[in-house]
């Protein structure tokens, strides 16, 4: 049996990363690739190389650990607020003042907007708040997956500048690790490469050479620059081109279980009201799928797929995620699209790819009310009808921005309403027993 590579892993999980960013899938794989190169330029050893090459791919680990911040001081929608300040010099006063006037409740009144941006001053070091957070939160992801310090320092320095006007603590040149230094440089040229070709995303480091960057790191990317092979396989990037290969992790079932609950804390930090939902309703499911006779192979799919069966929701942007009153039709359709993208995501991971059609299943319902696609109960296998069962629980009997956790008893009668016809009979008499 083929070695299933930490890389392979890792970097197909970045595609959920790349979408609470708001940006293009692949946009961590490729920042990675570009990495690599600049330290293929630069000569690093295979330890070294080894260790940036997981720092980029996990470069935006701690991105959801700011998104509920972002999303309630802007009133915007945190993923177009996440983009859009990466593609302006924020540590200028004039390019900042601009990016917030035009970034705030975009579709607000003037006079709301102008209480935002006065609310937003007020908060004080509030773009150094939100940083640390997200720096903080990536390099603990780091060490969650047991990945070295200098992977886990290099994510937390990873918006540091040259200058000393970066965040969150303002280190200087030599201060900030060098790879955390090419991991800022490394997804700055990516976007810009993305936006207008390799001699845009030059002409920006050059600007910013001595001020964001490292003026040594802009000269090696201005030697790589004329690689004309290289820029081009970002098309269609390959990873396993630029992992040192004396150097591969392999990921067995122990490890995949560390990895899914590396990105259940990733998902479950995006918004205040799910915190620990996914581990929550993995630990519930596994419970009722053993009250049920499962074995061992089948009760540890569940657990995984449990805690990674609500990673589409970091397409969704907490204006909606955390909305107190009533969705719109949009927003509401916009909700009902995550399990796709749970599937989505799972079906790109060799090891998770038998677990996308369960993860994409847990809000169907046997009669077909259900979404994303309408599954009726010929289409729901048992696995299914377990994610559904512990995660309407665990919602039910959680914190929600719109309601107050409900109590145990309250939660299972509202859910009683719903067998047979809705909900699974057998499930729901487990989940009885186990709770």
């Amino acid at each position: 049996m083929a070695v299933v590579r930490l890389s392979e892993v890792i970097g197909a999980l970045s595609y959920a990363l790349d979408l609470t960013e708001g940006e293009p899938p692949g946009h961590a794989v490729r920042s990675c690739l570009i990495g690599m190169r600049l330290a293929q330029e630069l000569r690093l050893g295979p330890d070294e190389r080894s260790d940036l090459f997981y720092a980029l791919l996990l470069k935006d680990a701690g991105c959801t650990a700011n998104s509920a911040k972002m999303a309630a001081l802007f009133g915007a929608d945190d993923q177009e607020l996440k983009h859009s300040a990466k593609r302006v010099d924020w540590a200028r006063k004039l390019p900042a003042l601009i990016w917030s006037v035009g970034a705030v409740a975009p579709r607000e009144s003037t006079k709301v907007r102008l209480d935002r941006l006065l609310a937003i001053k007020d908060e004080g070091e509030v773009t150094r708040s939100l940083m640390q957070a997200r720096c903080d939160r990536g390099a603990e992801i780091a060490r969650m997956l047991g990945l070295s310090d200098r992977t886990a320092e290099a994510i937390r320095t990873l918006d540091e500048h040259w200058d000393g006007h970066g965040q969150p603590r303002w280190l200087v040149a030599d201060q900030i690790p060098l790879f955390g230094r090419i991991l800022c440089l490394a997804q700055t040229a990516e976007i810009f490469h993305a936006a207008g070709g390799v001699e845009d995303a030059y002409a920006v480091a050059v600007r910013r050479s001595g001020r964001w960057f490292d003026p040594d790191l802009v000269d090696a990317l201005g030697a790589i620059r004329g690689d004309r092979a290289f820029w081009a396989s970002l098309a269609e990037p390959d990873l396993t081109r630029w992992e040192p290969e004396d150097r591969v992790i392999g990921v067995d079932p122990e490890h995949q279980l560390q990895i899914a609950t590396a990105f259940a804390a990733i998902v479950d930090a995006k918004s205040p009201w799910t915190y620990h939902h996914s581990d929550r309703t993995s630990l519930i499911a596994t419970n009722v799928g053993a009250a049920l006779g499962l074995n061992l192979d089948e009760l540890g799919d569940l657990r995984r797929v449990g805690l990674l069966h609500d990673v589409g929701k970091l397409a969704v942007s907490n204006r909606i995620l955390d909305k107190p009153g009533r969705l719109t039709d949009a927003e509401f359709a916009r909700i009902k699209e995550h399990p796709l993208f749970t599937q989505w995501v799972l079906e790109r991971v060799s090891c998770f790819e038998g677990l996308a059609a369960v993860g994409g299943a847990h809000h169907e319902r046997l009669d077909g009310g259900g979404y994303p696609r309408g599954l009726r109960a010929g289409e729901l296998t048992l696995p299914m009808r377990v994610l559904a069962v512990a995660d309407v629980y665990e919602a039910l009997t959680a914190e929600r921005p719109y309601r107050h956790a409900l109590p145990e008893e309250q939660a299972l009668a509202i859910m009683a309403r719903d067998v047979p016809t809705r909900l699974d009979s057998d499930a729901f008499s487990a989940l009885k027993t186990v709770i």
